[in-house]
């Protein structure tokens, strides 16, 4: 190879440097997404944490009567009725989820498996929570799962755990 030019193992792309931008951009185009699902999905997470009302069966601002308000308007109501089989537990559930897909997703630590998680979250959300919004794009859990779609084919490429794993995998 040339002097000056280096190939990136895990892209392909190869710098002839030339400065390519348009490579460079591609490479990192899903960093700000990364970035921002991460941190939303961590602060979604502490904020039901932080709030000893959401883990209550009952009573304002409680999972249960969040998930018994939207019960009859939801796409599966089946799927509500197995949350309020324990609104605590469904409550912990979705909150220690989140957290896990905001940490894996913002760090890059087994990202296309925290995106699926996150994606899933999404879609519950979307066919419970959310369902009834109309018109349906002022739903934000269906963005929220497209949004996902990109981590999940492509992963974390660059600023990951997972790149200096196959960095490391491929140097030994």
């Amino acid at each position: 190879m040339a002097h000056g030019m280096r190939t990136d193992a895990y892209t392909g792309y190869v710098d002839r440097g030339r400065g390519d931008w348009r490579a460079t951009a591609q490479r990192y185009a899903l960093v700000p997404l990364r970035i921002f699902l991460g941190i939303t999905f961590i602060y979604a997470a502490y904020d039901k944490l932080s709030d000893s009302a959401f883990f209550k069966a009952t009573g304002a601002g409680s999972i249960g009567e969040q998930m018994r308000g939207v019960r009859d308007s939801s796409a599966i109501p089946a799927l509500v009725d197995l949350a309020l089989k324990s609104p605590s537990g469904f409550g912990y559930a979705i909150a220690f989820g989140e957290l896990a897909v905001g940490i894996g997703t913002l760090l890059g630590v087994l990202a296309r498996i925290a995106a699926v998680g996150g994606a899933l979250i999404s879609l519950s959300l979307w066919l419970t929570v959310s369902w009834q919004t109309e018109p349906y794009y002022l739903g934000n859990d269906l963005a929220y799962l497209m949004a996902w779609l990109p981590l999940i084919l492509a992963g974390a490429a660059v600023w990951s755990v997972d790149a200096w794993w196959r960095g490391r995998r491929r140097g030994l």
